[in-house]
């Protein structure tokens, strides 16, 4: 308890495989444009993060945070929002750092457990709010449980939090990514992940150098070479230890769901935890057969993802 058993989602029968359903949301899904309101705050170390607004004067805020590569714009940032927005929720969506328009102000990027940020977000916005409901997709999923489960300080407005397609274990979810069958996705992220590097070394080239970027094949390498040190763990191994939302599950004391599709090309055996699941009171955790990565559309009804209605269902419902 509390593990989900039945879903109710299906996959439409062209999309037959975890492939299929993973690149065709991604790739060919388009969201009318959303009046957004764009907003830059000040983090406290001297940064600045970009937050997209969706406002209908309500009490009740959901902060969505997007995955590795992405943007508070992607066609899945936006059917999560629209979800929301249509049904009363004023939304937030935030870019994580350097995934706006703009390169930021310090060496450092976004990662995994950057959970200071997100923070940031939340104290910034709670004080016009009664209640704040967090979703997060992909690495956004893994932040957004691994700052519920921490040992913190959070606003006492925060009441649920959901997770979608969430690499809850970061190391074996990398080395899945790294693996033949999925090389396409592994060298669009280290293709852009690249670019940022070369110009963050323009403004910081003491600190970040060019030179290994010849060395880095895989994700795993970026990790070692940038993504670690510069966050200042030892290597990859001990950014995804220290990272990895799984080992925070059991401090999470909110109503929290882990949406993670069986079939996801990017998540390993290990971010199915069900042993662990049957043993924890606040987390839910529902593995569809079928939905791909941060994909999930449906038979029916192809313009609602079932992954929206899903979140919407839980933050709005009894559990």
């Amino acid at each position: 308890m509390p593990l989900i058993n039945k879903t109710e989602y299906e996959n439409p029968k062209w999309l037959f495989n975890g492939h299929l359903q993973t690149i065709v949301p991604g790739l060919f899904r388009n969201i009318q444009p959303l009046a957004f309101e764009r907003e830059r705050i000040n983090t406290p170390d001297g940064d600045f993060l970009d937050l997209d607004w969706l406002k209908n004067n309500s009490q009740k805020l959901v902060i969505i945070s997007h995955g590795l590569e992405g943007n508070s714009q992607r066609p899945y940032m936006m059917g999560m929002a629209r979800q929301f927005f249509t049904k009363g929720f004023d939304v937030l969506n935030w870019n994580f750092r350097g995934c706006g328009e703009e390169i930021n102000l310090k060496p450092i990027f976004y990662h995994s457990g950057a959970t200071y940020d997100l923070d940031t977000v939340i104290e910034h916005a709670e004080k016009n709010y009664d209640e704040i409901f967090l979703v997060g997709f992909s690495l956004g999923g893994n932040l957004t449980l691994k700052y519920l489960g921490e040992e913190r300080k959070r606003s006492p407005k925060l009441r649920k939090g959901v997770a979608i397609s969430a690499p809850v274990h970061l190391e074996s979810s990398c080395e899945k990514i790294s693996s033949r069958e999925n090389f396409m996705y592994a060298n669009r992220f280290l293709k852009t992940l690249k670019e940022k590097v070369i110009k963050k070394a323009q403004l910081f080239p003491k600190e970040i150098s060019t030179g290994t970027l010849r060395k880095i094949k895989t994700l795993r390498d970026f990790d070692d070479f940038f993504t670690g040190p510069i966050h200042g763990f030892d290597d990859a191994h001990d950014y995804y230890e220290q990272n990895s939302s799984l080992y925070f599950l059991e401090g999470i004391k909110l109503p929290s769901l882990i949406l993670n599709a069986q079939n996801d090309p990017f998540l390993s055996p290990r971010c199915f935890p069900v042993k662990l699941g049957r043993n924890l009171e606040n987390v839910w955790m529902e593995f569809p057969k079928y939905g791909g990565h941060v994909g999930f559309i449906q038979r029916k009804q192809q313009d609602i993802y079932w992954s929206e209605q899903r979140a919407f269902e839980f933050i709005t419902g009894d559990q």
